[in-house]
């Protein structure tokens, strides 16, 4: 837009200008007004511009509009800028703002201040438009526009037009709602609209040609504008258009964006179309040269700064003009970034990322270094596609790098592809013993050995055979010939909804596999960096606790509780947590619940535990439900639908915490859905423990649905199942639903159902109920404060910091808290506020008096 003014200081168009008033655009801007400061923020191309000039022009609003410039930088130029900007407006104004000169000073600015709020009228309506604004970068002229705009009266707008996301702080504006914000993704034309647009042209293309434009376009209105004018002047077909459209585009790039640009920085985005997350730290490091960086950020739309993911996001058609100059990169340059890309992923934590630049470097022994620094048990999503490049890897790999095989087989033991691993293991094993027994060939097969160890740990739950013990015991003989570490992630067993995995109700075939699994742990701590510390006890603690048996469990939890601690062992570390909660819910102990859960919250400081969020998920989700605090379990276990890509072999009670959820809801149809939906699939119903809790809560569902009958049979199948191994605590936990249905039970002299039996399910089952009730009691808020809100003193003095703009790094700071705890309990504000974000939340806050203003 030209610099020109006219009366209201609003800039004069080019009167042959096409512009299509967009009803949706003008709405946004009509309620954006309501507000003292409005950002609009897109690149260039958007119609940022247009689209407030000729909504404004409509009102009958004062109005200043200033037009930016880089030479606004400096304090006195901007200062005859601003207040000529002023001058149509109010001329006397002007003068005497001219007089105290640019506000460099605190008398300055307070003289200004007096005199802006002077004139015009108070209550006269006046918007301020600042055009460009993303040009402005000296601190003295944004210090003075943050300041300006905060002080404005209260009839004034600020309306801010930026290709950036402009540099002031202004969270206090939005935490009282003062602020609106029109983005790229308003200004985007929606297909209609590009339609209505083509029509003012005089041209309508065939819906095929009009889809596959706004393809193309993405709703960006230059390039809608430039497929407007290719199909005037070439209205011969949908391919020839398209084929139009992106030559004009690409001869704007190359002669526009290109072409004036230094070979080198040419070079440098060619090479960007190589790789996609273009984070600002390994764009510095890929240019070396800080001016390629600079050119960067002078590309506008085609290459702009995505603030949400921290990166530079480049424009689909640009990038396929880039894509198309590929072939002017050497081999060698390609391969150079694509290692320097997998060298700055692997150093960020972006492991996934760099195992894939890694492949198209051809650095596979760099590859499977990052690749053994991964859980031992991945997502089957993850494992399939590290699966996929290992067998894409060129067979001579193999060959030089003999760990390759172990890695390859983990990852058949992950996708459940036991016969596969196996076969492979002995194949490699047999070659590697019938050859010299090197330092890395002994490493190689203690990782064979513990992998074979590991095939027997998994699949003796449907087989049976518990005689896998010495595998570990030959993988021990080869790690004493070259001993080496290994540490978490990698080191962490990874445990399944059940400790004990035993299909089988028959009794003493627990005993068997806890025997196993004792006599493994010895060799697997050393071998294998501590794994499995902790996890023999943890499974005799579960057996005692579905058994009654609460002293005797609680003595093998805590100490396996210590083992996991010492081996580093976070798995086991939390689901002794879960089962130290269950156990203090049948005292009604919640002092010591409230402990538990801190001590769970910390482990989500643990870097090294890449389930640790899931987990805590999980077991916190399990108590809230349990005890009826649903509105605190994690969103994506409230989710029906969701598909989990969680790997079936060590998870599974996630599935529980939903059903307790919906039973928790009353939601008893989608409770039952859910346990049809899963019984079929691999995992917790497998095991003996899981089909007792799976029927139990079966029989409950049912019973509230008036389904007798089917409550009845569901309680029968959980007893003939429980029985042999003597299982009593499913039946408890559900306290007084267990109660009810058990009473209904003894009444209706149900048959196959001891009435001995149902009476001591009803009396442990009231028991219970009492306890549960006394921590559902405690834990329940009283109300306090205007909408019965009640925070606690944790999250009052996060709350607070929140206000006052403070980040959740500086928050931590000031109250000796975890990062991570900082973001636990704002999401405990934010659930009891009613609150989306953080500016939300100050907002309702404030107008609550929660908060000072």
């Amino acid at each position: 837009m030209p610099e020109h003014h006219v009366h209201n200081n609003l800039p004069i168009t080019p009167g042959n200008q096409v512009y299509l008033e967009r009803p949706r655009v003008n709405r946004l801007l009509e309620q954006a007004l309501t507000k003292r400061v409005i950002i609009i923020c897109a690149g260039t191309g958007y119609g940022k511009t247009c689209a407030a000039y000729f909504f404004i022009r409509k009102l009958k609003n004062l109005t200043s509009w200033m037009q930016f410039s880089e030479r606004d930088n400096n304090g006195d130029r901007f200062w005859e800028n601003f207040t000529s900007a002023i001058d149509p407006v109010n001329r006397k104004t002007t003068a005497r703002l001219a007089k105290i000169g640019f506000p460099a000073t605190e008398r300055q600015f307070d003289q200004y201040k007096a005199i802006s709020q002077e004139e015009p009228r108070p209550d006269t309506p006046i918007i301020f438009v600042y055009d460009d604004f993303h040009l402005i970068n000296d601190p003295a002229v944004l210090r003075f526009m943050e300041r300006s705009i905060a002080s404005a009266p209260p009839t004034a707008a600020s309306v801010l037009i930026s290709r950036t996301e402009p540099p002031l702080n202004l969270v206090n504006m939005e935490s009282k709602g003062l602020l609106a914000r029109i983005t790229e993704e308003d200004l985007r034309f929606t297909y209609d609209e590009m339609l209505a647009y083509f029509q003012l042209l005089n041209i309508n293309p065939p819906p095929q040609t009009a889809a596959s434009i706004y393809h193309d376009t993405e709703g960006w209105a230059f390039a809608i504008h430039l497929a407007g004018l290719s199909l005037k002047n070439a209205p011969s077909g949908a391919a020839y258009v398209n084929q139009a459209l992106r030559s004009n585009i690409f001869k704007l790039i190359a002669s526009e964006i290109m072409t004036p640009l230094p070979v080198p920085a040419q070079r440098f985005l060619i090479k960007l179309s190589l790789i996609e997350h273009l984070a600002p730290d390994l764009l510095v490091e890929l240019a070396g040269d800080p001016v390629l960086l600079e050119k960067l950020k002078g590309l506008d739309s085609f290459v702009r700064f995505d603030v949400y993911l921290n990166a530079y996001h480049i424009h689909h058609l640009f990038l396929d003009y880039l894509k198309g100059r590929q072939d002017e990169l050497t081999e060698y340059e390609k391969k150079d970034l694509w290692h320097k890309t997998a060298m700055w992923c692997a150093a960020n934590g972006q492991k996934i990322d760099a195992i894939g630049y890694y492949e198209k470097s051809g650095d596979y022994e760099r590859l499977l270094d990052v690749v053994a620094t991964m859980p031992a048990i991945l997502p089957n999503r993850t494992a399939r596609m590290l699966l996929d490049i290992m067998e894409r890897a060129p067979k001579e790999i193999y060959d030089q790098i003999a760990h390759a095989h172990v890695q390859r087989t983990g990852l058949y033991l992950i996708l459940e592809m036991f016969d596969k691993s196996r076969e492979e293991l002995d194949a490699v094993i047999g070659k590697l013993e019938a050859g010299p027994l090197t330092p890395t060939v002994a490493r190689t097969l203690t990782g064979c050995y513990n992998l074979l160890g590991f095939i027997g740990m998994n699949t003796c739950s449907y087989t049976r055979d518990y005689n896998y013990v010495h595998y570990f015991e030959k993988a021990r003989r080869y790690y004493d010939l070259n001993k080496f570490e290994v540490g978490p992630p990698m080191s962490l067993i990874a445990l399944s909804s059940y400790l004990c995995r035993v299909n089988s109700e028959e009794a003493g075939e627990m005993e068997k596999y806890i025997e196993a699994i004792s006599a493994s742990v010895p060799y697997t701590s050393v071998t294998f960096g501590g794994c499995a510390l902790g996890m023999d006890d943890l499974c005799r603690g579960e057996l005692a606790f579905f058994r009654g048996d609460i002293s005797g469990a609680e003595q093998y939890i805590l100490r396996a509780l210590r083992n996991a601690r010492q081996g580093k062992q976070y798995e086991t570390e939390n689901r002794s947590l879960f089962y130290l909660l269950r156990i203090n819910l049948t005292r009604g102990d919640y002092r010591a619940i409230e402990e538990i859960l801190r001590q769970a919250e910390a482990q989500l400081d643990e870097q090294k535990y890449p389930n640790g969020n899931t987990n805590h998920d999980i077991i916190t989700g399990w108590y809230y439900a349990h005890t009826g605090q649903t509105d605190k379990l994690a969103p994506w276990l409230k989710n029906d639908f969701e598909e989990s890509d969680l790997n079936s072999i060590v998870f599974g009670l996630e599935i529980f915490v939903k059903v307790k959820y919906h039973l928790s809801e009353k939601r008893y149809p989608a409770a039952l859905a859910t346990l049809k939906n899963r019984e079929a699939a691999s995992g917790p119903w497998a095991f003996v423990l899981g089909k007792i809790e799976g029927k139990v809560l079966e029989a409950v569902c049912r019973y509230h649905l008036k389904d007798r009958d089917g409550a009845f049979a569901a309680l029968r199948t959980a007893y003939c199942l429980a029985l042999p191994n003597a299982i009593s605590m499913p039946f408890t936990e559900l306290g007084k639903d267990m109660r009810a249905l058990a009473e209904a039970a003894l009444k209706d002299k149900v048959q196959d159902l001891p009435p001995e039996w149902l009476e001591k399910v009803r009396l442990t089952a009231a028991a219970y109920a009492k306890k549960l009730f006394s921590v559902v009691e405690h834990c329940r808020p009283a109300p306090s404060g205007e909408g019965g809100l009640a925070l606690s003193r944790r999250e009052m003095e996060v709350l607070t910091g929140l206000s006052r703009g403070m980040t959740q790094e500086e928050i931590a700071g000031q109250t000796s808290l975890s990062v991570n705890t900082i973001k636990s309990v704002i999401r405990s504000v934010y659930n009891k506020l009613g609150a989306i974000n953080k500016a939300d939340a100050v907002r309702i806050a404030t107008s609550k008096g929660i908060v000072g203003a």
